[in-house]
């Protein structure tokens, strides 16, 4: 009589785990002696899982999250140590334009000494954010405010950068105040960064808008602007830290490519999202921000 036999052998390894050799065969029953089988070997295999795999896959693991998190303290020691020089340039300028007898190249050189000092100050604070997000030491400043006082800071803030390049803004807000449990701060600077965003990549006299709604229990902000578009394949990674719309264009070259992934994380830590859409290259972007408004 003929039967299909498996049989495992286990033991040890040198290590101490238990290993197997899983036979496969025939069995043959015998009457020699009587209620034994024979088995006949037709396959053998190694029946212990072979965990080295697993072992180097958790070894990257923790040696990506190592790297990761010196990353994150870099940037937070980096930020930290910028911004000392940065105050002290800031007060040097200050000074200067506390004395008299300006000349209108001394007034040209100040005012490009503050465009960029506030240019690098934008910069660093917004590195120093990303750090402190990442490592979860971001904490909001929560309170009853109204959404179209906010989005009317972030405007005001950006207004002469919009006058000087010459750009039609349109802006639509409700009549009645739109209430949020939110810090204000943290969301006009989200707000700046979207407007600061669609500035850059914009040329003079394109169009921005800047709409303020409610649907479904939710405040919307949707900020659009006639400029360069998002790429399809660039789209889906808009809001990753360091990736711009086009790094291969000039205008890209201005930033870090951290304010978007800034505006997700503020965004998110508000309890919304926000989401980006264009048509294409050439054809302008849109960026809507959703937020839960704030119970009566």
């Amino acid at each position: 009589m003929r039967d299909v036999a498996e049989q495992t052998d286990r033991s040890s390894d040198d290590d101490g785990r238990r290993t197997g050799l899983r036979i496969n065969g025939d069995a043959v029953h015998n009457t020699h002696p009587p209620g034994r089988a024979e088995v006949r070997a037709s396959a053998v295999r190694d029946a212990t899982p072979d965990t080295r795999p697993l072992r180097q896959a958790r070894l990257r693991v923790e040696e990506l999250a190592t790297v990761n998190r010196c990353k994150d303290e870099f940037l937070a020691m980096l930020s930290h140590e910028l911004r000392s020089p940065l105050a002290a340039i800031e007060n040097a300028v200050q000074l200067l334009s506390s004395q008299t007898g300006e000349t209108p190249a001394r007034k040209r050189t100040q005012a490009l000494i503050e465009r960029q000092v506030r240019r690098m100050t934008k910069l660093v604070d917004d590195l120093l954010d990303v750090s402190r997000i990442s490592r979860g030491r971001l904490h909001l400043q929560r309170e009853r405010i109204d959404l179209r006082v906010v989005v009317s800071n972030a405007i005001e803030t950006l207004e002469s950068a919009i006058n000087e390049r010459h750009h039609q803004l349109t802006t639509v807000l409700p009549d009645a105040p739109l209430w949020l449990h939110a810090d204000p701060w943290r969301l006009e600077q989200v707000f700046v960064n979207l407007l600061a965003n669609a500035l850059r990549y914009t040329d003079a006299s394109g169009e921005l808008a800047v709409w303020v709604h409610t649907l479904d229990g939710q405040a919307i902000v949707r900020v659009r602007d006639s400029g360069i578009g998002i790429a399809p394949d660039a789209l889906p990674h808009i809001f990753d830290l360091f990736r711009q719309a086009d790094e291969a264009a000039a205008r890209s070259k201005a930033g870090l490519g951290i304010g978007l992934a800034l505006v997700r994380n503020l965004v998110e830590l508000h309890g919304g999202n926000v989401t980006a859409a264009s048509a294409g290259l050439k054809q302008g972007s849109e960026f809507t921000v959703r937020l839960p408004t704030a119970s009566r």
